[in-house]
């Protein structure tokens, strides 16, 4: 089994606000991406579940939404661990700019 890929996303919206925006955020988020689907997506409280497709690889995973910061894990099937560190920084960023303020 492979080591998941976590990354942690600091934002000041409050756990609320954060949700709201998420909630729309992965399906637009994996229409930007060609290569990206998604198979699943559920939300049980501030946590959601989700199965991805990249490459004919199933990639699982959650994200937790806390007041200060929301945090990915996601396990890669092997195929997709040569692609961990450019995931890990697209997620990032992606995740930055749903997160941010906008005044």
């Amino acid at each position: 089994m492979s080591k998941p890929l976590m990354v942690s996303i600091p934002h000041q919206l409050g756990r609320e606000e954060a949700s709201r925006r998420l909630k729309a955020g992965l399906t637009r988020a994996a229409a930007s991406v060609p290569v990206l689907k998604v198979d699943e997506e559920r939300w049980e409280g501030d946590r959601m579940i989700f199965r991805v497709r990249a490459l004919g690889q199933a990639a699982t995973g959650h994200l937790d939404v806390a007041e200060d910061h929301v945090r990915l894990e996601v396990t890669l099937p092997w195929l997709l661990q040569r692609f961990a560190e450019v995931a890990q920084v697209t997620i990032r960023n992606r995740g930055n700019l749903l997160l941010t303020k906008r005044n």
